[in-house]
């Protein structure tokens, strides 16, 4: 838990969960949801859970790296990219469970200088603090 909330979103999802809709009280983001071909639904016409957590573990990653680097004061590259996949599949215990990879490009930057930055943003990033002891994930330099 953070020592003092600084922003916070709420967000409603109705309907059939992976098939149905979701929107932010706000409204800043409004979405349908959609069951992907390989879990038996159409995978048309919207988005589902997996890809809002990669898009959004994604844009955190990246901007937690932006922060741990300037504690380090190091320029992160105009044209560095996080790209995380999410899958999911069965548990043995019941239920669904979720597989992560996070791969990082910092194009220009030494291999060790990079590799800081790949594991302080790690550390610092808050999807990656949630997932601790949930999900093993080792982001990779590529």
């Amino acid at each position: 838990m953070p020592t003092e909330v600084l922003y916070s979103v709420k967000a409603t999802a109705t309907g059939g969960g992976r098939e149905g809709h979701a929107k932010t009280e706000d409204g800043v983001m409004d979405v349908t949801l959609v069951k992907p071909k390989e879990l038996g639904g159409t995978g048309e016409g919207g988005v589902n859970p997996e890809q809002l957590f990669a898009t959004g573990y994604s844009a955190c990653f990246l901007g937690a790296m932006h922060f741990y680097a300037g504690q380090k004061k190091v320029k992160v590259p105009e044209d560095a990219t996080v790209t995380v996949s999410a899958g999911i599949g069965p548990r043995e215990d019941m239920g669904f469970g979720l597989d992560v990879t996070i791969e990082v490009s910092l194009p220009g930057l030494e291999k060790d200088v990079a590799e800081d930055l790949v594991a302080g943003a790690h550390k610092v990033c808050p999807y990656s603090h949630a997932t601790k002891g949930s999900l093993n994930i080792t982001p990779k330099l590529v």
